[in-house]
């Protein structure tokens, strides 16, 4: 058992769950899942879950396609995904309180049919306008769906090694799903059209739609306080101007003015965010789900992972398509082993060990391996082999995210009370779309640097074996500076999660229970 569901909660916070009823009895008055049905619902909260992770880079291999059929610039192109990354993004606090407050299986699927409906109207678009404004509308459901389908599963499974099996799958699916969606974007961009990396979310959708109203539970009555309008309002303009700030800097610079006036207003408005919720009655976010120190520590981890696997996806596609010569199709081939890597570690290591070691371990192991399968990849070359070179890489890379992912996520969201589980998600989701962005920017302008660096000494135009090698010196820069940033993922666990965790686990797996809590339903 986890410290989190033992240990006193901090103060003002409400009580947690008793994993003396979390087998299986409801709580009373409240509708628990039937037994029988519990992995039932985690299939269709990893199938939506799935949907939303594997659209970040599905869209971006269908990006060249949908370039030529619609015919808007390059300068233009990078709007498909910021647009998406934006409502995501800034949308994803208040998504996670709408589920705490009107039943996150009501927002799940709610978030499901919208996103569906998003993705065929961008299927549909014959312009690049309403393409970009379908983006839109699908990180805004997104932003609906994510947290709500994690909120679903910290409430489901409280027993902790079935939340340990259950979070260890989930993890897996939050780290493999990027590399799953360049896999599928390659095959349908390939065989049928770039229309169809939108359309195929319907699929995911009605799936998830029928599993939800078949064996979800009922969500039970529960108090509906006044919505924070000032911390969704300074929230998500913070986090607007956090995310275009750095999707500005990725293509006009840091010394961009919009850059620098997007961040500072940004900045400034999550500070005044901070202030505001120390004040309001119902805040947005109570700031005690995020200044418990193990809690704080999992989403430093996330959000730092974040940051650290853009230099993965990003750069290792460039390097496999455009230095090795790999279609799309086989580039999303190559990069399988790593997820079905992050599978085995989440479900096998990180899932099985939790319970027993505490996230501490895990997740500075996890950080050391994910390092070191990065560095592995300095050792690629212009004619490097794949077997040789790129796929040991993958599969180290692959066994430290999976034991992340698992530990981080579970941890992330142990301990809260019914009432924040929502928000708790979302603060996951935005650690990791917050990352996402800074990595996209930070790793885009230092390989861009280095390769203009490689290639300024030269007193002539540059010979395409030159131009190819200060690309390649780029890709090492990028590589070794997510390497760095995987370390720090190892230090910030080391110095922030609770060093008592293990000691508590095995006070509560001996029954030790004085919280005096009640069970929590799943919602």
């Amino acid at each position: 058992m986890t410290a989190e569901q033992t240990a006193p909660a901090p103060t003002g916070s409400a009580p947690t769950t008793s994993d003396a009823t979390a087998s299986g009895a409801p709580a009373s008055g409240a509708t628990a899942p039937r037994k029988d049905h519990r992995w039932i619902t985690l299939a269709v909260i990893a199938l939506a879950q799935l949907m939303v992770v594997l659209d970040a880079t599905i869209v971006n291999i269908a990006l060249p396609s949908a370039q030529q059929d619609l015919g808007f610039g390059t300068d233009q192109r990078q709007w498909v995904v910021t647009a998406y990354s934006l409502a995501f993004g800034s949308l994803l606090l208040l998504g996670g309180r709408l589920g705490d407050l009107f039943g996150r299986k009501n927002t799940f699927i709610i978030g499901l049919v919208g996103f569906a409906l998003a993705s065929v109207l961008g299927g549909l678009a014959d312009s690049f306008g309403l393409l970009v404004a379908a983006r839109a509308l699908q990180g805004a459901f997104g932003a609906l769906l994510a947290p709500s389908a994690l909120g679903m599963l910290t409430t489901t499974f409280r027993d902790p090694k079935e939340r340990g099996r259950a979070f260890g799958i989930f993890g897996s699916i939050a780290g493999s799903g990027a590399a799953i969606g360049l896999l599928l974007g390659g095959v349908l961009t390939e065989y049928t059209s770039w229309r169809w990396c939108l359309y195929v979310n319907v699929v995911f959708a009605v799936l998830g739609v029928i599993g939800a109203l078949v064996f979800m539970v009922k969500p039970p009555k529960a108090d509906r306080p006044r919505i924070d309008v000032l911390g969704v309002l300074t929230i998500t303009l913070g986090l607007v101007g956090v995310v275009y700030g750095f999707s500005n800097a990725e293509t006009n610079g840091w010394d961009d003015p919009v850059t620098i006036a997007m961040l500072a207003v940004g900045v400034v408005l999550i500070a005044a965010f901070v202030f505001i919720e120390t004040r309001v009655a119902h805040p947005l976010l109570p700031l005690r789900v995020v200044l418990d120190r193990d809690r704080g520590g999992s989403f430093v981890a996330i959000g730092l992972v974040a940051i650290g696997m853009f230099g993965i996806f990003l750069f290792l596609t460039y390097y496999l398509e455009q230095t090795l010569g790999f279609s799309a199709l086989q580039t999303g081939l190559a990069f399988l082993p790593m997820p079905l890597s992050i599978m085995i570690s989440a479900t096998q290591i990180g899932g099985r060990l939790l319970p027993r070691v505490g996230p501490k371990i895990l997740i500075f192991a996890g950080g050391l391996v994910a390092a070191t399968g990065l560095l592995l990849l300095l050792r690629t070359d212009l004619d490097s082999s794949y077997a040789g070179t790129v796929l040991p890489a993958l599969i180290v890379i692959g066994l430290g995210m999976g034991t992340i992912f698992s530990s981080a996520m579970n941890t992330a969201t142990t301990g809260v009370a019914r009432s924040d589980a929502g928000v708790a998600s979302a603060t996951v989701n935005t650690m990791q779309q917050i990352g996402g962005s800074i990595g996209t920017a930070l790793l885009s302008t230092i390989f861009a640097d280095v390769v203009k660096n490689s290639l300024s000494g030269l007193n002539a135009a540059p010979t395409k074996l030159q131009q190819a090698q200060a690309t390649l010196d780029g890709y090492h820069a990028a590589f070794g500076i997510s390497a760095g940033v995987l370390v720090l993922v190892a230090i910030a666990s080391g110095l922030l999660i609770n060093r008592q965790s293990v000691r508590l686990a095995r006070l509560a797996r001996a029954g030790s229970d004085t919280t005096g809590s009640v069970p929590v339903a799943a919602h």
